[in-house]
């Protein structure tokens, strides 16, 4: 197709600027297909062929897009691609959705929306297992590391506290955009945080098995951090497993849609995740530290850098904290009586004391008396009777307001659905008549455009065989009778100036011919004379010639003469002796 051959030959020489143009004419093209629905060449693309071939020119445009690192191009062909899945209203080919969910991973990890990324990866973790059943074991296990690595990397804090209200809001409507683009479904109602985050990601990695197929590295790694409480120790047992991990990856089985896996690429996000982890856990247990006992517990950054992420993680309430440089010491604030960690801690104690209490003293159970049975259940039946009369009254009143709410809602109805008729039958009519009216239109226009083609060729062919090569322009509407007019008014034109022409011509060489006949007149006199005198003198030369030349034969015919007179003797004696020999021979016969 055309398109891919533009695509490729962007790729390869390189053509940023010609390839953005192609995108957007590619895009503006699906626009006004959908604009333009009541064209009779449209083509359908509800129809599977159409559709694939659409899609098919859309992911080899992300490719590209991606290979030449135009990030933002590539992110609005994801969002074609989406539109037009959305458009067909039918799953694409596994093939398609894996290089879709595989370039979305390419494309949050440029952009540093790990949330994101992350869910990418977990969409392309499902599609390979669910679809690839060639998948070998290993693979599987990269990729399940991969989708574990992607999550731990999230930052464990929320970017929105503190964040006023416009953020939000825009914030919202972004993952909002974003959910779509994964094909989730959400209440654009609730609030921001109740949407994909990075708790409800690992749970949903723990609900679907992605963690029991990983690595044990990265399993040990997502131990460590999510579920075990060793500030001193947290950094220095992290380490040795970051440093396997990175080792992991490489190029996959050809079975693999996905080529090749690098894990070490999560090894800076995953020593951010320990930094913060072994802050918010020191936190909890000291209330101040020397700064140099804090950069040995963090051994992957140095001070300054460890301090920009502390300040960051403080700001938005991860970790209460304030860094003294005069001391040199850091001290950890004390937290909130409400705050959701210190909840969780108490709530720890006090089912621990609880159970400790129940151990030591047990509690005592006394009989009860038979009087106070008495009492309570003549208690418990005047306050059952109780309870059922209230409830009826409360059920009567429920009935009868349903009523009344059913025959409101009844009246509206039949409000609604009469409006509701009298609008459709109005758009019926309209859409009737818009219908009429473009119909009118288009064959109209068809008769002028045919006409006005015929017109045009026409014009064309005049100007063929005209030879000026001058342009025709018709004032007004070009049809078919002004074009034959104005070809018409044209020859008739050329030809008088033809005519006038050949009339001008003919005159100028009669004029010239005349001349040159008075001109030459005397010129052929005097070459006549002098050729004249020429062949006189020529004459007589040649009559000399021959007369000398007679004289010559002459003289040569005499000598001649002279030498054969001499053999005239002996002629005669031979003569006479053949004439006495017949004679001879006659008598004797």
């Amino acid at each position: 197709m055309t398109a891919h051959k533009a695509s490729q030959f962007c790729k390869q020489y390189k053509r940023a600027t010609e390839f953005r143009r192609l995108c957007e004419i590619i895009r503006n093209h699906l626009a006004n297909l959908n604009k333009y629905r009541d064209q009779r060449d449209r083509p359908d693309l509800t129809a599977p062929e159409t559709c694939q071939l659409y899609l098919d020119t859309r992911v080899e445009q992300l490719k590209i897009a991606t290979e030449l690192s135009l990030w933002q191009e590539a992110f609005r062909s994801v969002e074609d691609i989406h539109g037009l899945m959305s458009m067909v209203k039918r799953t694409p080919k596994p093939s398609v959705l894996v290089v879709y969910y595989a370039k979305l991973t390419e494309i949050f990890w440029i952009s540093e929306s790990h949330l994101y990324h992350a869910y990418a990866w977990l969409k392309l973790f499902n599609l390979q297992k669910s679809f690839n059943k060639k998948l070998t074991q290993k693979d599987l296990q990269i990729l399940a590391s991969s989708v574990l690595l992607a999550a731990l990397s999230v930052t464990p804090y929320d970017h929105k506290y503190g964040a006023s209200h416009h953020e939000l809001e825009n914030e919202k409507d972004r993952s909002l955009r974003m959910a779509n683009l994964f094909n989730f479904s959400f209440d654009s109602k609730r609030e921001n945080r109740e949407m994909v985050s990075r708790a409800s990601l690992l749970s949903e990695l723990a609900a679907k098995g992605v963690i029991s197929c990983a690595s044990q590295e990265v399993k040990d790694l997502y131990n460590l951090m999510e579920h075990e409480f060793l500030p001193l120790d947290l950094a220095s047992k992290v380490q040795p497993l970051l440093s396997k991990i990175s080792t992991i990856g490489g190029k996959l089985s050809a079975a693999s849609s996905v080529p090749e896996i690098q894990l070490s690429q999560y090894q800076s996000a995953l020593e951010k995740l320990t930094t913060l982890r072994v802050l918010q856990q020191a936190s909890r247990i000291f209330q101040s530290m020397k700064i140099d006992m804090l950069s040995r517990m963090i051994p992957f950054f140095d001070s300054n850098v460890v301090e920009k992420m502390a300040v960051d993680a403080v700001k938005h309430n991860f970790v209460a904290m304030k860094v003294n440089h005069l001391s040199g010491a850091v001290h950890f604030g004390k937290m909130d009586i409400e705050s959701d960690a210190l909840g969780s801690h108490l709530c720890v104690f006090t089912d621990s004391l609880n159970k400790a209490r129940s151990l030591i003293h047990p509690p005592v159970h006394k009989p009860s008396k038979l009087g106070e049975n008495f009492s309570l259940a003549g208690v418990v039946e005047k306050e059952h009777k109780r309870l059922l009369a209230r409830k009826s009254i409360i059920e009567k009143r429920k009935e009868d307001l349903e009523r009344q709410i059913l025959e409101k809602e009844k009246v509206e109805e039949s409000k609604r659905l009469s409006i509701q008729k009298k609008s459709a039958d109005e758009e019926r009519e309209r859409l009737l008549k818009d219908q009429r009216l473009r119909q009118q239109q288009r064959i109209s226009q068809e008769i002028k455009d045919k006409d006005k083609r015929a017109a045009e060729k026409i014009i064309e062919d005049f100007q063929k065989i005209n030879k000026k090569g001058e342009k025709i322009l018709i004032e007004g509407d070009m049809t078919k009778q002004s074009a034959m007019e104005v070809v018409r008014t044209r020859q008739i034109r050329e030809r008088d100036e033809m005519e006038k022409k050949l009339q001008k011509l003919a005159k100028k060489m009669d004029h010239l011919e005349r001349a040159k006949r008075q001109e030459e007149a005397p010129l052929i006199e005097e070459a006549f004379q002098k050729r004249l005198q020429e062949e006189k003198i020529l004459h007589e030369q040649e009559q000399l010639r021959e007369i000398e030349l007679s004289k010559q034969h002459h003289v040569g015919d005499l000598q001649e003469k002279n030498r054969l007179s001499r053999l005239l003797e002996h002629k005669v004696c031979i003569l006479l002796a053949t004439a006495f020999s017949s004679a001879d021979s006659v008598l004797v016969i």
